[in-house]
């Protein structure tokens, strides 16, 4: 299992699940950085403050190359690698070119959405790849805060003992996996300027108008792979409670669910939201995760971004 860096999962969680991750660049005044390597999203969002230039760009397909050589000789006979949407990024392109060169054979999948949408697209599929019944479910405390907010990890159980071998799920039935989670997804952003995505080109000069000529306060939400403008708010306070209710009426349209949260600097607000929608949610929401956006999000909404992310479990 690959996937790409604007998954935004929290430190750890990718790992604990045999996710390979590969980093989207970052270039700061002309200087080139790995997200989540050798670059936070603190150090870019103090970059922009203090208005240095700052670009993205996906990774080569060296990069994925070199994932999928590390997975085949770690053992894989097949990879299913997962990302961003191809309408967003050319990351997806640099997976696809590489799969053509890779010793196994490679499942790219577009799942038309971003952060935590992908996010939880990679876990659910990794899962599924890495125990069809053999997992255990544990409830952790990342933050150590003891506040109680649990974030579901499943491990797998490393050793077989005893009674027929698991049959475990081609890279057709994973790839599948992650499609469906990624297709039902809902992601809404709130940011605190529409400038920076105009800049980057995610958003077009009439939409971003809304923000800085009208003073609304824009929800962004994804559809069709794509950033597009959804409902439009007159203060940051009703934009907060409005991306609030939304997030609470697809919950309660749909059944058990995972809540992402994400933020852009301090993780207050973000932690306090992702607690209110737990508990209005309450057994429906199967797994809440609270993650920064990531430097390369950062880069493109700027500061003050609060996101959720909603998906089936």
């Amino acid at each position: 299992m690959v996937t790409d860096s604007t998954a935004a999962l929290p430190p750890g969680l990718a790992g604990a699940v045999g996710l390979q991750v590969v980093p989207l660049d970052v270039s700061i005044d002309g200087v080139r950085y790995s997200e989540g390597v050798d670059v936070t999203p603190d150090q870019l969002l103090h970059a922009l403050e203090r208005g240095a230039k700052v670009t993205t760009s996906q990774p080569p397909p060296s990069a994925f190359a070199a994932a999928y050589e590390r997975a085949a000789a770690a053992g894989a006979h097949e990879i299913v690698s997962v990302h961003l949407s191809g309408e967003m990024s050319g990351t997806v392109r640099s997976a696809r070119t590489a799969a053509t060169v890779s010793p196994v054979p490679v499942r790219v999948v577009d799942t038309r959405t971003a952060a935590l949408g992908l996010g939880f697209a990679a876990l659910a599929a990794a899962r599924h790849a890495g125990t069809p019944e053999d997992e255990v479910e544990q409830d952790t405390d990342p933050a150590g805060d003891g506040r109680g907010r649990a974030v579901r990890r499943w491990v797998s159980r490393a050793v077989h003992r005893g009674g027929p071998e698991p049959v475990w799920p081609d890279a057709d039935q994973v790839a599948q996996v992650a499609s469906a989670a990624a297709e039902s997804s809902r992601v809404w952003f709130l940011v605190d300027s529409l400038e920076h995505l105009r800049r980057g080109g995610r958003l077009g000069t009439a939409a971003a108008a809304l923000g800085t000529v009208l003073g609304l306060r824009p929800i962004l939400s994804v559809q069709d792979g794509r950033l597009v403008v959804g409902e439009k708010v007159r203060t940051r306070r009703g934009a907060r409670e409005r991306l609030e209710q939304v997030a609470l009426a697809d919950l309660v349209a749909r059944g058990p669910a995972r809540i992402g949260v994400h933020h852009v600097g301090p993780s207050g607000t973000a932690d306090e939201l992702a607690e209110r929608l737990t508990g209005a949610a309450g057994t429906t929401a199967v797994e809440v995760l609270v993650a920064d956006a990531g430097a390369v999000l950062t880069a493109h909404v700027g500061p003050g971004l609060l996101a959720v992310v909603v998906t089936d479990a």
